[in-house]
């Protein structure tokens, strides 16, 4: 089986970039790698991607949000990720079940238990060797998202205490596995947190 490497966190916390970055380097050593992302990393899942986060007339309960990334995960999972890391691949995904942990529960205030059974169902017991959580402070985060208006989403308009317990929830999802967790501070430099980034994945999973 190959890695499964999760990148996790807040709005601008920079997931995207470092996930990009990772993939690149590991490529570099020669290994196969597959980079993605949630919600989407299928043509279905981009679908459900789009009614997400798009800017739009209509409001999309909690509960829908959850019902929606799950049935994106379970094609995601079932298309993408488990066929890659069954060849032996790395996979770098930007995002994955503890978002839902994070943005639902955390964020939305939605009862953990059910959504526990429903991302099991999802995701067939799917579990990152390593999730990094590249934390940066709301109002940080919030400020980066907005520098970029055409990139706004549908989530980013959120109101801060959201973002906040969104926030909150990430490091105690962290807090409450910390072997399964790598929390980085990700208000340096790119260059700088892609170096922790590399060093973390190195010896979390003994890369030589």
């Amino acid at each position: 089986m190959g890695k499964f490497v999760v990148f996790e966190g807040p709005e601008g916390g920079g997931k995207t970039l470092q996930a990009g970055l990772l993939a690149d380097t590991l490529r570099i050593a020669g290994l196969d790698v597959v980079q993605t992302r949630e919600p989407g990393g299928t043509r279905v899942g981009d679908k459900i991607r789009s009614v997400l986060l798009e800017l739009g007339d209509y409001t999309i309960l909690p509960e829908t949000e959850v019902l929606l990334l799950a049935a994106a995960r379970a094609q995601h999972v079932r298309e993408v990720i488990h066929p890659a890391l069954e060849r032996g691949a790395w996979v770098i995904c930007d995002r994955f079940v503890d978002s839902t942990y994070a943005y639902q529960v955390g964020g939305s205030g939605l009862d953990l238990g059910p959504i526990r059974t429903i991302q099991a169902f999802a995701t067939n017991g799917l579990e990152p060797d390593i999730r990094i959580l590249l934390d940066v402070p709301v109002a940080t985060g919030l400020q980066r998202r907005y520098a970029d208006a055409e990139s706004v989403n549908r989530i980013d308009l959120a109101d801060i205490t959201y973002h906040q317990r969104v926030r909150d929830q990430y490091l105690a999802l962290a807090a409450g596995n910390p072997r399964g967790w790598v929390v980085i501070d990700a208000q340096g430099s790119a260059d700088s947190v892609q170096t922790i980034v590399w060093r973390q994945v190195r010896e979390s999973l003994a890369i030589a």
